[in-house]
């Protein structure tokens, strides 16, 4: 297949994609970035116990 032919195929088969609708696309893009803040609090807030544990533990075993 040559690169003008498959490029060509390309366009095709783009034109036959649904696209989402925008208000679709915002909805999705907002579920996304709620999900990695809520994800990136979990585990800070679980970096930041287990490092306050390892804290204490390390200072009452010296």
């Amino acid at each position: 297949m040559n690169p003008i032919e498959y490029l060509k195929e390309s366009r095709d088969e783009l034109k036959k994609v649904r696209w989402p609708t925008r208000a679709t696309t915002l909805q999705l893009s907002l579920i996304v970035i709620v999900s990695v803040a809520i994800a990136t609090s979990l585990f800070g807030v679980i970096d930041y116990g287990l490092s306050e544990l390892f804290k204490v533990l390390l200072e009452r075993s010296l």
